[in-house]
Parts: C-alpha cells; structure tokens; sequence
C-alpha cells in the first residue's frame, strides 16, 4: 500500500505536467513543439520502436507526446497493481544497477584487457603471417636459384657436347694424319726399294760390262795400253816442267 500511494503522489505531477505540455502545444506558441521531424524509413528507437510511431505522435501530440504517453501509461500500470513491484523487481533493479556499475567501473579495464589480448593475438597470427611469408619467399628464391642452375646445368651439358666433338674431331684429325704417315712410310719404302733395285741393277751392269771388257782384252793389248799410258805420263811430266 505504501509503495501504492507513494506511485500515487509521483503520478500527479507527471498528469499536471503532461496537462501543462498538452496546452503548450495547443496554444499558438507550441506550434514550435509541434513542427515535423525529418522522417527516417527504417529506423528504429530503443531497439524496438519504429521510427513512424514517433512521426505519428509528433504530429499529433507534439514531440512531448509520446515520452508523456510513455511516464502515463508506466504509472498507470503500476499504480493499478497491473504490473506489481515484488521483490523480484528489486532484486533486479539492484542487479541492473550493478550491471551498470560494472560496465562503467570495470568494462574501460576489461575492453583494454580484451583490446590487449586481441592485439596480441592478431600479433601473433601476422608474425606468423609474415613467417609463413618469408618461408614461402624463400622457397620461391630457392626455386629460382635451382631454375638458374638448371639452366647452367644445361648450359654445362652443351658445352660437354662441344668438347666431345672437338674431341672426336682431334681424333679424327690424329688418325687420319696416322694413317697418312703409314701410307706415305710404305710409299716411301717401295720408292726406295725400287731405288735400291735400280743401284744394284746399274752396279750389277757396270760390273757385267766391265768384266767382259776386261775379258775382251788380251795381254798384248794391256802392254801396249800400259806403255802408252806411261809415255803419255813422261810427256805430261816434260811439259809441266817446261812450263
């Protein structure tokens, strides 16, 4: 009953001053309060009211109306006990003002706590971002670098191939002038061989012709031959020193 008539004795001067307000914007003065609000489709007051509600009672009301019709219909509900403030109501309300408490005195420390936390979290995922990264740069560098040295591999292969056929061509070049000196060596041995025949053949004629001149010859003809050589020497001999 006390909390009754104590909600009792608060509705009266919210009912004179909704009077109040209501002449206000009866009177040619309140046409300030009555003026229209830009209308927003789609918006929503208090998470639940539609914005339209609010036009309506502002063009009807004024802009007063609705928050008096609000405190009026609060007071109206609890005055007739329709809504009846246990001490599950009190219990709530000290809840709820603690709840606000808390957010005011404790949510700053835990939003920079959880702030913190978050930031090092996302510290941690972007340094494991950038290793990732970095390994996966490095293991591009690598893969270029084997690339590269694919390519040189390659490069080195031609270059085997060339030398081995400079090789081959050194070889090549050895053997034939090897078998160029053969032929000219047994080119030259059948020259010579014919050369040798040719000597023995002249000596072996010489020798033929020789004996049967000396064959030829009779003792008589070497004495005569023999004297003549002498005199023809005395006569050389006589002419040097007449000289």
């Amino acid at each position: 009953m006390f909390s009754r008539a104590a909600l009792l004795t608060a509705q009266r001067p919210l009912t004179v001053a909704a009077t109040r307000t209501a002449a206000a914007a009866a009177a040619p003065g309140g046409a300030i309060e009555r003026r229209q609000r830009p209308e927003h489709p789609g918006k929503v007051r208090l998470g639940f009211l539609p914005e339209e509600w609010f036009q309506f009672f502002y063009n009807k009301t004024g802009v007063t109306g609705p928050y008096t019709f609000g405190v009026g219909l609060i007071t109206y509900l609890c005055s007739k006990e329709i809504y009846v403030m246990e001490h599950e109501y009190y219990s709530g309300l000290s809840l709820g003002i603690m709840a606000i408490i808390a957010v005011k005195k404790l949510g700053p420390v835990i939003a920079k706590w959880a702030d913190g936390e978050i930031d090092k979290i996302e510290s941690e995922w972007k340094e494991g971002r950038e290793a990732e990264l970095k390994v996966l740069s490095d293991a591009i560098e690598a893969e270029k670098k084997e690339q590269w040295r694919a390519d040189g591999a390659l490069l080195l292969m031609e270059a085997k191939k060339e030398n081995i056929a400079l090789q081959l061509e050194a070889a090549f070049r050895e053997r034939a002038m090897n078998v160029y000196s053969e032929v000219k060596r047994r080119l030259d041995y059948q020259v010579e061989c014919r050369h040798v025949e040719r000597r023995l053949s002249q000596k072996h004629m010489v020798n033929w012709i020789t004996s049967n001149v000396l064959a030829s010859i009779s003792p008589q003809q070497e004495k005569e031959t023999l004297n003549k050589c002498i005199a023809d020497l005395s006569a050389l001999a006589l002419r040097v020193k007449s000289a």
